[in-house]
């Protein structure tokens, strides 16, 4: 998968469940992601995902999942959560991804390589 942020693109992998699964159907997408915590920009999907939450403990910078079954969050930086998520995959490499977001809300396309 590739999403891209202004001029910047990024690789990503999405697992292999029944929600990315469900996700890819909906790609391309372009998504105006609102900022959260210094550390995420999430937004709402048009539909609900099946999902399979469970608590990761600690989030890394480029995680990709489902908050609830139709919020979508892209988290750019780590740290531990004590909330519930369903993973639904990462971006491989994060060099210059915080910068790309910035520190506002922003629009993400998620497209299929």
């Amino acid at each position: 998968m590739k999403i891209s942020i202004g001029k910047k693109s990024f690789d990503a992998v999405l697992y292999d469940n029944p929600t990315a699964d469900h996700f890819k159907e909906m790609l391309p997408i372009t998504l105006y992601m609102t900022e959260l915590n210094g550390n995420e920009k999430y937004a709402d999907l048009p539909n609900n995902l099946s999902t399979s939450p469970s608590t990761p403990g600690h989030i890394r910078a480029g995680d990709l999942m489902i908050f609830g079954s139709a919020t979508l969050v892209l988290f750019y930086k780590s740290f531990q959560s004590a909330y519930s998520y369903t993973i639904l995959g990462k971006i491989d490499d994060i060099s210059g991804l915080e910068q790309a977001v910035g520190k506002g809300n922003v629009h993400v396309t998620f497209e299929l390589k």
